[in-house]
């Protein structure tokens, strides 16, 4: 009997269809009893150490999870269920970890890198295992802000190590019991297969050819599939593509595909992460868009890449007045497949209530922003602020109090410089507020990932605005995307070398098949920017 604990954090949808993928039936752990009963315990998970360690004492679950392991019977942590594992954490400081491993698992502290190190990295096997059978160096997917840090008193516990910055361990094992500190769900077909080996009868102490590949790994750029979701005149479901934001062509709603359909032909082609962005979303009653639920369930049954859902992620009050918070709504997104929540004009006004109050929303009187909610509970890696900034040209820096950039493209009038104004509503509104401002507060609330798009590139094809991307990705120090602009293959690699964006985002060139992401994949191997390989989406 294969047994999960579902302790409410995340999702946890994905793991399911992922086993059940792989033909094994799963069996939910619901009283601290059926801890002893499980023949395979898989204890998954993100958001914080305190609240798992929390969640697992408020259910009982603490004295017969740590007989469990005691008696070394078969175990997999997935992420927080590595971590957990250990005596405590710097990101809960006085809570108190399982305690099996030596230990404190401590932030990332690397100068020069972003924060949360999120993407797709390798492992480098420090021994034997079958979970690695078969391992050839290839990525897997991460995303973690803490880290397990390799040292004499736990290093009998050490199965693999990842480098960012400096060492960190990315798997563990002891006797019967392992955890990783990767997600093997969303981590492809290479990710499925290590699910399998532990989920099968196969003893896990037997010995596998270790995998000796380069001394240090390296974290991949991604490239996102964006796909703009909206229902049509006809009142489907499609996959459109705007120009400048606007969506319609001849009258009609552009229709590219269907989601669903779309995001599996990525999957396959290798790309490594798929974002829905929700462009109708039901603005009043969003937990009534049952559509765009289904469309997250139906696709994480079929892909196992990360998954990004956008659009209508914010409070609001049904019809019987029954009141739901920002985080009832994404709760409802994660249990449905989603791992990051975009949050986007929603932001705008969270920025500007803290630029106002000059402190987190976190004050009694003011209620949290859903950027704070959402990552108090899920973590930062949860949260993606959607920015979609215009530019404003002036003919000085002194003309204006934002920050400016000196461009290559003058204004109409020849200006040189420009500054980047925040939209909301779908950038037909402008505010007070520039793109650098909103990046950096939104950091400070808690978000762990900036999407930064472009009004004046989007549907040109003439590339991302770079002087945008690189003026926003110098001032925070979490992972950014950049969107909006890319016409040719060329462009990716543009962005990658002349900025230190993590990922770059595209969606008409990909739905019109205008530009492969397996061409994207073979140009930036071939320019020496590390990838991962489009042939990991393919089933083995």
């Amino acid at each position: 009997m294969i047994s999960l604990i579902d302790y409410g954090a995340g999702n946890v949808r994905s793991l399911r269809n992922a086993i059940g993928r792989l033909g094994y039936a799963l069996t939910d752990i619901t009283r601290p009893e059926d801890i002893l009963k499980a023949e395979r315990l898989i204890f998954p998970g993100v958001g914080s150490f305190g609240a798992a360690m929390q969640r697992l004492h408020s259910l009982g679950y603490l004295e017969p999870l740590k007989e469990y392991l005691q008696a070394d019977r078969p175990f997999l942590g997935i992420c927080i269920g590595l971590q957990c594992l250990f005596e405590g954490s710097e990101e809960s400081p006085g809570v108190a970890g399982l305690g099996l491993i030596p230990g404190t698992i401590r932030r990332f502290d690397v100068s020069g890198l972003s924060v949360p190190h999120m993407g797709w990295n390798g492992v480098r096997p420090q021994r034997d295992s079958p979970l690695f059978k078969g391992y050839r160096g290839e990525q897997l997917y991460f995303v973690h802000s803490y880290r397990a840090v390799p040292e004499p008193a736990n290093a009998h516990w050490s199965l693999a190590c990842t480098d960012y910055g400096g060492e960190f361990l990315s798997a563990v094992q002891k006797g019967k019991v392992a955890a990783v500190q990767f997600h093997p769900e969303k981590s492809g077909e290479v990710g499925l297969g290590l699910l399998d080996r532990f989920l099968s009868d196969a003893p896990l102490e037997t010995a596998a050819a270790p995998y000796r590949g380069p001394e240090r790994t390296r974290l991949a750029k991604r490239v996102i599939a964006c796909l703009d979701v909206r229902t049509n005149d006809s009142g489907d479901l499609v996959v459109t593509k705007g120009d400048q934001y606007e969506v319609r062509e001849q009258g009609q709603v552009r229709n590219l595909g269907k989601p669903v359909d779309l995001a599996r032909r990525y999957y396959a082609e290798g790309a490594d992460e798929i974002t829905f962005l929700n462009i109708t979303a039901f603005r009043d009653f969003p937990l009534g868009d049952q559509p765009m639920l289904e469309v997250l369930e139906r696709t994480s049954e079929q892909v196992f890449v990360p998954l990004t859902i956008g659009g209508g992620i914010r409070a609001f009050t049904d019809m019987d007045g029954r009141h739901y918070s920002a985080l009832d709504v994404a709760a409802a997104y994660f249990r449905s497949g989603a791992d990051k929540i975009s949050i986007g004009s929603d932001a705008v006004a969270a920025v500007e209530q803290y630029l106002q109050h000059g402190r987190a929303t976190g004050d009694s009187a003011i209620e949290p922003s859903a950027i704070e909610q959402i990552a108090r509970v899920y973590g930062n890696q949860a949260v993606v602020i959607s920015v979609d900034p215009r530019r404003v040209y002036v003919a000085a820096p002194d003309r204006t109090r934002h920050r400016t950039v000196r461009t290559q493209v003058p204004g109409p009038n020849g200006e040189q410089f420009c500054w980047f104004q925040c939209t909301v509503k779908g950038g037909r509104e402008g505010r007070d507020l520039d793109a650098i401002e909103l990046a950096q507060a939104c950091e400070q609330l808690g978000a762990g990932e900036l999407l930064l798009n472009s009004i004046d590139r989007d549907g040109t094809g003439t590339g991302f605005d770079l002087a945008l991307v690189e003026a926003v990705s110098r001032s925070v120090t979490i992972p950014v995307i950049a969107s909006s602009g890319a016409g040719e293959v060329a462009h990716f690699s543009e962005v990658f070398e002349a900025t230190d964006v993590e990922a770059a985002l595209a969606a008409g060139i990909f739905h019109r098949r205008e530009v492969p992401i397996a061409a994207v994949k073979t140009h930036l191997k071939a320019r020496g920017i590390e990838t991962r390989d489009a042939s990991q989406g393919k089933r083995v």
